[in-house]
């Protein structure tokens, strides 16, 4: 006699044959996409970037400027102490109006970052959905967004964190003159610059994690379905 089953656990059914169907993906083959989905949207990465970039060279100014200063007047840095993470914080306690600034600047940069990787979502359900249906698992699927928004990250961060230094030295030249560069302390200065990419590159893997996420949760056949 023939099982008699459910429309939900006909349902049901499916969705584990599909996921013990899935196959994994090579990470070289995710490396692969998330490059020529940056080159097909090439504009909106740039854009993507560039938010991250000023982010992340106005963290940089700030911490730089104050390793200048406190190198010409050494005596107006009493609050602050120590090297490389530590020396970020206690700058930050010590200028609170820097650090809401700072903080600020952060935080909508995530929330650009998030609500460009929301977009891109929204613009390649059917690619999503065509990956899946064809065997791709939910975590390739975030590999692929995430490896997107961190090679932003790094680049943005990066770029953004060499500029925000070399303006704070041009500065610092015209001010003091090139008597400065013998007093400055240049490891505080590359640890900070550092630092900051490391930030940058975190904070957009953050802001990206919930689009991508969402990515891997989409059912292959509303993806398919769906017109953008």
């Amino acid at each position: 006699m023939d099982e008699q089953i459910t429309h939900e656990e006909a349902i049901r059914r499916l969705r584990t044959d599909m996921r013990t169907s899935s196959v994994a993906t090579p990470f070289a083959t995710a490396l692969k996409i998330a490059f020529q989905s940056l080159r097909i949207r090439f504009w909106r990465s740039i854009i993507t970037i560039a938010g991250i970039f000023f982010a992340i060279a106005f963290l940089v100014s700030v911490l730089n400027s104050a390793v200048v200063e406190l190198a010409v007047n050494p005596d107006e840095g009493s609050q602050v102490s120590g090297t490389g993470l530590r020396f970020i914080l206690t700058l930050l306690a010590a200028e609170p109006r820097q650090a809401w600034l700072v903080t600020m600047s952060l935080i909508v940069c995530v929330i650009g970052i998030a609500n460009a990787m929301l977009m891109s979502v929204t613009e390649r359900y059917k690619e999503i959905g065509t990956m899946k249906c064809l065997g791709a698992l939910d975590i390739f699927v975030i590999e692929l967004f995430l490896l997107e928004s961190g090679f932003q990250g790094l680049v943005g961060s990066f770029t953004g964190a060499l500029i925000g230094a070399a303006l704070v030295l041009v500065s610092a030249l015209v001010k003091h003159g090139f008597a400065v560069m013998g007093i400055l302390p240049w490891s505080q200065m590359v640890i900070n610059i550092l630092l900051a990419t490391v930030i940058g590159l975190l904070l957009t893997l953050l802001g990206a994690s919930f689009p991508a996420y969402r990515a891997s949760q989409m059912p292959p056949a509303d993806a398919m379905r769906t017109e953008v």
